[in-house]
């Protein structure tokens, strides 16, 4: 083994939201989070401007069993999943829009 992970898979019923054609942005927020209020739209532009791609926002505190496994540290987190529902990328803090269509870049 070279000690790398295997790749993490979501699908929708993980999610609780459909995954999108191409990809998904998986947003995890908590309820008194400003950063994620920002994220959230700049995912929601984004995914408005590639097609088939979703954003699908998680509470991380409704969630902790999905956090837990995911090793999510923080909110807001944003992972990018391919079309597939595997984890491409993943980042902590509010991204900014070019970086979010760079991931997305990985993904599609």
């Amino acid at each position: 083994m070279d000690g790398r992970t295997q790749p993490q898979r979501l699908d929708a019923a993980q999610l609780g939201a459909e995954l999108g054609e191409r990809a998904t942005l998986v947003q995890f927020s908590s309820a008194f989070c400003q950063p994620c209020r920002a994220t959230r739209r700049t995912l929601d532009e984004v995914a408005g401007m590639v097609d088939g791609v979703a954003h699908v926002e998680i509470d991380a505190e409704s969630h902790l069993d999905l956090v837990r496994r995911l090793d999510i540290t923080g909110t807001p987190t944003v992972l990018v999943l391919d079309a597939g529902g595997e984890v491409v990328r993943r980042a902590s803090g509010q991204p900014r829009t070019v970086d979010v269509v760079a991931a997305l870049g990985h993904a599609i």
